[in-house]
């Protein structure tokens, strides 16, 4: 039995192998790069889905303990709501496949699936068909987070969740379809590498219009007094703000579309150079203005610096990406104070964030991006403007006319952790006051 196995164990690691090859063809380079760019961007997608948790993170560190399982409740259900609206409509209206109205509209249907071509689609054949949906669909989903932070502490659950399905599978695809689908303004011209106008300023836009319906939290204005609301756990935006920082990495990375190891390795350079810059110069910024240095300035900084770089991190130079990400602090600083000043209360700074340097980030594309045009770079801005604005003030409106979009008075001063869900964040912690 010994000499039995000792004669068959050779046999069958040299047949095994022999099988194998002979059974499978072997790899082009071709298939190679098809599986190492698939690779990348699957990856990539991850990246950008855990940008989610960043969110979260960063929204409820900078809102009140009283609100904390409702805001975390709205970005659990975002992503959800981001891939489930992207699967039914929102992908086919973003690249509908076809020109559709001169550019301006275009729908394939309802669902997804590949086509008789094969598993990549029309857009992207350097990948599955399946990898450019789930990537673009943590795109969608992006778009919706970043109004949650603007309107929170005060706004209803279900009628934000309502106004989040509309907004993410209708609004942002077809803005989108506009650049990235080969729309109008691509044909114009228009530079956004991956999303500083057609992610960022799409849902700073909303933000914007959703904070001008709201109105302020009670006690936030007196007068022309401003009373700051202090967010209550540092720790736990600061944490929140590295996840995005990290999950930046895929955004801006994956937006190469392939796994090509120079253009990719650029762009997180640029990507990195930017969010430093806007870090440090917030950071200083803050510091001279208020006299104190501010932690939230610099972590607003970060991301500023990194929404501003995210339009042009393809074409901008190491060093233009330094002078973006610095502009970019000093904007979010004075974007902050300015809006506070004009009543528009925003808990965590989304517009100044993400609209305000979202938009500077898009022009910036204009001043240094070698060969693209500034004009054509106004133009996406405005359209973009015009449409998200109106779409989402529209909306906005029409929910607090009919199912109310403001929670009552009562419940804003109890919380809407008790109010909305019958829960708290901090069970059986204690909070002590002292006159």
């Amino acid at each position: 039995m010994k000499r039995l196995l000792f004669t068959l164990i050779p046999l069958l690691l040299f047949a095994v192998p022999a099988f194998a090859q002979d059974e499978a063809p072997a790899m082009t380079p071709e298939d190679v790069m098809f599986v190492v760019n698939n690779t990348w961007m699957l990856v990539s997608a991850f990246l950008v889905f855990v940008m989610h948790l960043g969110f979260a993170l960063l929204e409820s560190g900078l809102t009140r303990a009283k609100n904390t399982v409702n805001v975390l409740f709205k970005n659990v259900c975002i992503v959800a709501i981001g891939v489930m609206t992207y699967a039914l409509c929102g992908f086919n209206l973003m690249y509908p496949g076809a020109d559709f109205a001169g550019g301006y509209f275009g729908f394939a249907g309802f669902g997804i699936g590949t086509d008789e071509a094969g598993v990549t689609s029309a857009y992207n054949v350097g990948y599955t068909y399946w990898t450019d949906f789930i990537f673009q669909a943590m795109f969608a989903a992006t778009a919706a987070t970043i109004v949650s932070g603007a309107v929170a502490e005060r706004v209803k659950l279900h009628s934000f969740l309502i106004f989040s399905v509309i907004y993410v599978s209708t609004v942002y695809p077809i803005v989108g379809m506009w650049k990235w689908g080969y729309g109008w303004l691509h044909d114009a011209g228009f530079h956004d590498f991956a999303g500083s106008t057609i992610v960022h300023s799409v849902g700073g836009w909303a933000a914007l219009a959703g904070v001008m319906v709201l109105g302020p939290r009670i006690g936030k204005y007196s007068g022309k007094k401003i009373y700051p609301i202090m967010g209550h756990s540092l720790p736990l935006a600061t944490t929140g703000m590295f996840l995005l920082w990290l999950g930046w990495f895929g955004f801006n990375g994956g937006s190469v579309l392939s796994a090509d190891p120079a253009i990719v390795s650029f762009v997180f350079v640029t990507t990195t150079l930017s969010g430093c810059a806007g870090l440090l110069v917030a950071g200083a910024t803050s510091w001279i203005v208020q006299k104190k240095p501010d932690l939230t300035m610099v972590l607003n900084g970060a991301l500023a610096g990194l929404v501003g770089v995210t339009a042009g991190a393809d074409v901008v130079t190491p060093m233009e990406s330094i002078i973006i990400g610095a502009i970019a602090g000093v904007l979010v600083v004075f974007a902050v104070i300015g809006i506070d000043r004009v009543k528009l209360d925003d808990p965590v700074g989304a517009i100044s964030v993400h609209l305000v340097c979202g938009v500077w980030g898009t022009l910036a594309v204009g001043i240094f991006g070698d060969g693209k045009s500034i004009v054509a770079q106004l133009t996406g801005i405005a359209a973009v403007g015009v449409f998200c604005f109106v779409s989402s003030w529209v909306i906005f409106f029409v929910l607090s006319k009919t199912l109310g979009l403001r929670v009552p008075e009562d419940e804003e001063l109890r919380g809407l952790d008790l109010g909305e869900h019958g829960q708290e964040a901090y069970a059986g912690f204690q909070i002590f006051t002292t006159n």
